[in-house]
């Protein structure tokens, strides 16, 4: 009787779910209730008495007792979910991966912040407990062990000078030694940046300029983002994609922003001295603090907001001298962003767009000459963010799903990229990211893609088994 019922309900049901989902579920509808943990508290229409294995009645399908069914089945579904792998090879790319987290939700620093020790021997990231750290020496040789450093933090950065790691407590900038656990107060108050010799942090603030030498720009009208992004589809009558939809009110949402913009500044404390300077006065929105690696008064900064609206790569000095723009747009619809600098300070690499999602670059420009290199890149190779080693023969991409700015068919992938003698790229699928989510406005993480400083592995973040966890991926190919 009870399988009779259910193939009754078999067409309606996959036609509401899916056949891959409805497989799922089924044998979740046959367990006895007592077998599902304490914390879940079945109501009308899942109540049963214990042990009961009757199957729902058909009106139960529709309306909102389905979307009930569902949320529990999810729930239900990720509480019996296998434990993710630790150690295998990935059957699409042939690479080992070894997942370094042993909590769900731990998560990698962003792209741009420092994760490593000044020796490179350790890995820095965020879990629930804290901060942890792995040993890098031992990756690939002995399962990873976490290290708790300090509990009931978030990592800002690894010190580029000392084994330490940057984190907040009670309203002060704090460090913590990652061999001794041993922990010290650096300055009261926020930053968003500690420079490489720990002199300088800094951080923005809402400021006019006092001496009246930076005035407000005229109020810019800015068109409606599916105008400005697919004028061509538009004029053609050539609907939209979903994708494409989402994509236009996102820009729509950064660049209201931009029509009005409020004067900031920056806030550079003299570690030393203790002495506090507001300089850098502009009508922008300002972010992506990012200090130079080598060089302790250089500080690397956006404008942040719609990409193809601003030019966004920009530099400037701790006394607030040289404020200078690192590149320049020279097309409508011309996009550079998501900059990082090379470990020896001396290139800052974006993401270049020829326009927006048409022509794809990794470009890097020398802070000394200004002198530019564009690597070219497919459509399927671009990434959210890259990254670089340190000796600066890899670059590392998290890659995008079909949603993306490039609207990759086939950009689900953590990728390599070594540059070539005749200025090209070669490209290395890594990681296969089809069970990934990126989409961070529904549940989903950005990778993060980062080299190890000896360059043997790239070290990302994923929800590919459900819960968040850091990972790491060999360069070189499994021999097994």
């Amino acid at each position: 009787m009870v399988s009779t019922m259910r193939e009754k309900q078999k067409p309606s049901f996959e036609r509401s779910v899916g056949p891959g989902f409805a497989g799922c579920l089924t044998p979740i509808l046959a367990v006895p209730s007592t077998a599902f943990p304490a914390r879940f508290s079945l109501s009308p229409p899942f109540a049963r008495a214990a042990g009961e294995r009757r199957p729902l009645s058909p009106e139960y399908w529709g309306g909102k007792r389905l979307l009930s069914l569902l949320a529990f089945a999810q729930v239900a579904l990720h509480s019996f979910a296998a434990e993710p792998p630790t150690d295998w090879v990935d059957p699409d790319t042939g690479h080992r991966i070894i997942r370094l987290s042993s909590e769900d939700d731990s998560a990698s620093l962003y792209f741009h912040q420092n994760s490593y020790t000044p020796e490179g021997d350790r890995l820095i990231f965020d879990t629930p407990s804290g901060i942890g750290a792995v040993d890098l020496t031992t990756l690939g040789s002995r399962p990873p062990k976490v290290e708790l450093i300090v509990s009931n933090a978030r990592a800002l950065a690894a010190s580029r000078k000392t084994r330490e790691v940057y984190f907040f407590r009670n309203g002060k900038l704090c460090a913590a030694n990652i061999d001794t656990h041993a922990v010290r107060e650096v300055v009261q108050g926020r930053a968003l940046a500690v420079n490489c010799d720990e002199s300088f942090v800094v951080r923005t603030t809402y400021a006019s300029d006092p001496s009246g030498k930076i005035t407000a720009p005229e109020p810019r009208k800015i068109l409606p983002q599916r105008e400005r992004m697919f004028a061509d589809k538009l004029k053609a009558g050539v609907p939209l994609t979903p994708e494409e939809e989402l994509a236009a009110r996102k820009e729509d949402r950064l660049s209201r922003r931009l029509a009005n913009l409020s004067s900031q500044a920056f806030v550079f404390t003299n570690l030393k001295t203790g002495t506090v300077v507001t300089n850098g006065y502009q009508y922008a929105w300002l972010n992506h603090l990012q200090f130079s690696p080598t060089d302790p008064s250089l500080l690397l900064y956006c404008h942040e907001g719609t990409w193809h609206e601003v030019d966004r790569v920009w530099t400037i000095r701790t006394d607030g001298s040289d404020q200078r723009l690192r590149h320049r747009r020279s097309m409508d619809m011309e996009i550079a962003g998501h900059e990082f600098w090379s470990h020896d300070g001396k290139t800052i690499w974006f993401d270049l767009q020829t326009p927006r999602s048409q022509e794809f670059w990794l470009a890097g420009v020398n802070v000394d000459t200004g002198k530019e290199i564009r690597y070219k890149l497919e459509r399927d190779w671009w990434s959210v963010h890259y990254n670089v080693s340190r000796d600066g023969k890899l670059f590392a991409g998290d890659g995008g799903d079909p949603g993306q700015v490039a609207f990759a068919k086939d950009g689900m992938w953590i990728n390599l990229f070594r540059p070539q003698p005749d200025g090209t790229l070669t490209r290395e699928k890594l990681v296969n990211m089809k069970r990934h989510n990126y989409v961070t406005a529904d549940g989903g993480v950005e990778p993060n893609a980062a080299i190890t400083p000896d360059g043997k592995w790239v070290v990302f973040k994923s929800n590919m088994f459900g819960p968040q966890h850091v990972f790491a991926v060999q360069v070189a190919k499994s021999r097994i």
